[in-house]
């Protein structure tokens, strides 16, 4: 992200930026903590209401997190309100979320030059709204997957946030923390918004390109280069999985050394491990898309539904349509 890509000058510097957020049942509090905490840090510590706020839900009443937290509503989508930002706070399963009026409302945000966010889960319902389409953006990895299988031609980022023109998202989690830096910095001076992100503690301002995830090796705790290397592979090609004999070559190892390394550093063969990369991708896909299980199956490299279903079985101890018919009864406003 450069300079050139953020314009978020006020339009009427004679009042407060007016922030809206939209909470989407079952959001994350931590990614929407993190996105409304440094505005009001920063009215606090310049002396001036730099920023208001109103919590938006979709049908006015108060608005539940996902760990029960009820946030009130000032008001519901639809509303006439006079906002400079719009984010949409979402976690659970946004995939799940077909609340057509929600949708409609955003374009219509979106027509009057109304900023767009989307924190954690919720670029995925400005993707459903259509309105990421040209854009950078991003989304929190967990429901990257799912959101490419809908929506492939979409340019989705792997980094923690994304601020392209008038749409700015970002993965969740404390992701908002450096994204808000970056808001209050562009607006009121790189000064205030490095006391904003010292008052939270924050000593390190993480740039918007940066992952989401951590290294392979702090993630799985193996100090293998040439493991890690074949096992970055393999997370990278599920759909189509290499052969062991070309990961043995990436390796500069051979195939047996290579399963040795599988036994001693994962306690399973590379076989299994590959299984289980490709399953667990099968498992996200099964609860966060409406693809048929074959289609899941073909994008998670099996040749056959019978196959896929009897590995998923084994695995999770219930055939793939079990995961779904789980999810079925879940939020669907």
């Amino acid at each position: 992200m450069s300079e050139s890509d953020i314009d978020l000058s006020q339009s009427d510097s004679g009042r407060p930026t007016h922030v809206g957020f939209l909470l989407i049942p079952d959001f994350a509090l931590l990614p929407y903590a993190s996105s409304i905490e440094p505005l009001r840090a920063a009215n606090v510590l310049s002396g001036r209401e730099l920023y208001r706020w109103s919590h938006i839900s979709i049908d006015g009443a108060p608005a539940s997190a996902s760990n029960g937290v009820a946030i009130a509503a000032d008001a519901g989508v639809g509303a006439t309100l006079r906002l400079d930002y719009l984010f949409v706070c979402a976690g659970g399963n946004p995939a799940l979320f077909r609340h057509q009026p929600s949708f409609a409302w955003l374009r219509q945000l979106a027509r009057r030059g109304v900023r767009i966010g989307g924190v954690s889960g919720g670029p995925y319902l400005l993707a459903r709204a259509n309105l990421l389409s040209g854009y950078r953006f991003t989304i929190h990895w967990e429901h990257a997957s799912a959101l490419l299988e809908e929506h492939p031609a979409l340019d989705l980022r792997r980094s923690l946030y994304e601020i392209d023109r008038d749409r700015l998202t970002c993965g969740g989690g404390t992701a908002p923390l450096d994204m808000m830096h970056a808001v209050i910095a562009r607006e009121h001076g790189s000064e205030l918004a490095l006391t904003v992100s010292e008052w939270f503690l924050q000593t390190q301002v993480r740039e918007g390109a940066g992952p989401q995830r951590m290294p392979l090796r702090e993630r799985l705790g193996i100090a293998h280069a040439p493991l890690l290397r074949v096992i970055a592979r393999m997370e990278q090609t599920l759909e189509s999985p290499v052969p062991r004999a070309e990961l043995a070559r990436l390796a500069q190892v051979s195939l047996r050394q290579l399963e040795r390394l599988f036994r001693q550093h994962l306690g399973r063969s590379l076989g299994e491990h590959y299984l289980a990369l490709r399953l667990d991708r099968a498992r996200d896909l099964l609860r966060q898309t409406s693809l048929s299980v074959l289609e899941i199956a073909l994008a998670c490299g099996f040749a056959s539904p019978s196959h896929f279903s009897r590995a998923y079985s084994l695995r999770f101890g219930y055939p793939p349509r079990g995961e779904r018919d789980s999810t079925s009864g879940q939020m669907r406003a």
